[in-house]
């Protein structure tokens, strides 16, 4: 059974900086795409960042380029978000989520989803 499990998001103020994991397990990690995705209450799921399953091709919203970094360790069956300079929009539940084929940014590609981790960013 495909398992994805989220840690790392909490409370920081604007400039602050977290590192949110994704845990997988259940199937061969190193051999999927990946990517994360956030959510506002009221707001359709986000694409945020997203990572092919070698790691050599990434691909970032515009409103966090140069602030968030995807990456993977594919031996510990781990993706991971580096995210730094935070602000209050970025303020979100974030997702990680397996793609079923190629990543891309429409939330219907994906058919694994992780239970989320509450990211809230204060001004």
């Amino acid at each position: 059974q495909v398992q994805l499990v989220e840690s790392g998001g909490g409370l920081v103020q604007a400039g602050g900086s977290l590192r949110l994991s994704c845990v997988a397990s259940g199937h061969t990690f190193g051999s999927y795409d990946m990517a994360w995705f956030r959510q506002v209450p009221g707001k359709e799921r986000e694409f945020v960042a997203g990572i092919v399953w070698s790691g050599g091709r990434v691909e970032y919203l515009d409103s966090v380029k140069g602030r968030f970094t995807i990456s993977r360790d594919n031996a510990k069956n781990t993706l991971y978000l580096q995210m730094n300079n935070l602000e209050p929009e970025d303020t979100a539940i974030y997702y990680c989520a397996r793609a079923e084929h190629n990543f891309g940014r429409d939330w219907s590609l994906y058919n694994y989803w992780g239970q989320g981790t509450q990211v809230t960013v204060s001004s």
